[in-house]
């Protein structure tokens, strides 16, 4: 979509292919952290490289950046920082968003960073160390959309949000409220990607769309004033890095992230991408409560 192009953007470039088995690992970065890069298990150490999935259709947070390849943004810039910290090179792959975890879960992939809320029911799969907060905001078309303010507005509307994310269990709980109070269904619109709810929602077969608080704002943004932001955010949550489950990475990563803070790389990368209001100073892991 024509909205998502960021060419003004600082470019975060991935780098290698992953591999590395029955090779000589990667040298380390030279400003790897001894202390942290220590903790990495042996089995991640000597490939080199993590393997980083991310949705990259979900701008300021992950896309693709105008060379048409290399995945860019705000969890971008952090997995090559992470990465930095440890010891390890990092290559960032676009994958689809609820391809992800069982990715992960299947060992192609090492860290799954793609604006995934930290909740219970996925710590049943992979593990999490949070990094950010956001809440989920509604947008419509500027002209003629629905005046929505909350989940409950959403009766009886054709409402469009990526496959695999809380917006969509979020869309789906409610359409269940609505025919129990005697309202319309929610007619729960999903795709595979951001692009294709953008495009749902310009060309008029979704009504409204949910995302993520600063993706929805960006898109927005970036829509030339197709779109605009209704109502408030709600439902503020814990995003949180994906790690397999009890693989020996969530400590390491912790750690990394927490000097990250510190040094204050983190800040810089968030305020990069616009969006320094849902940075934390305490990151966890599995710090969800729901």
């Amino acid at each position: 979509m024509a909205f998502l192009s960021v060419g003004l953007l600082a470019v975060a470039c991935s780098s290698g292919s992953g591999g590395g088995s029955g090779t000589t690992p990667p040298a380390a970065p030279s400003n790897a952290v001894s202390s942290i890069a220590a903790q990495v298990p042996a089995s991640i150490k000597s490939k080199g490289t993590l393997i980083v999935a991310a949705d990259a259709t979900y701008a300021p947070n992950e896309f693709i950046a105008s060379d048409g390849h290399t995945v860019v943004g705000m969890d971008a810039d952090l997995a090559q920082a992470l990465g930095q910290v440890m010891g390890l090179k990092v290559n960032v792959v676009n994958a689809t968003f609820d391809t992800i975890i069982p990715g992960l879960a299947s060992g192609k992939y090492d860290l799954g960073m793609s604006s995934f809320t930290d909740t219970k029911a996925r710590q049943q799969t992979v593990d999490f160390v949070t990094y950010f907060v956001a809440g989920t905001s509604f947008y419509v078309k500027s002209s003629g959309g629905p005046n929505i303010t909350s989940l409950a507005d959403l009766c009886g509307h054709k409402v469009a949000m990526e496959k695999g994310t809380t917006q969509q269990a979020d869309a789906q709980a409610q359409s269940g409220k609505c025919t129990a109070a005697g309202k319309p269904a929610v007619s729960v619109e999903i795709f595979n990607d951001q692009n294709a709810v953008n495009l749902a929602l310009s060309s008029g077969w979704a009504e409204v769309a949910m995302a993520d608080s600063p993706v929805a704002e960006f898109q927005v943004k970036q829509s030339s004033g197709t779109f605009k932001l209704t109502g408030q955010p709600y439902g503020t949550a814990p995003y949180g890095i994906a790690i397999p489950k009890n693989n020996g990475m969530a400590k390491p990563v912790l750690a990394a992230m927490k000097a990250l803070m510190a040094d204050g790389t983190y800040t810089k990368i968030l305020t990069k991408w616009g969006i320094q209001a849902g940075g934390i100073t305490n990151p966890v892991i599995n710090g969800a409560t729901s």
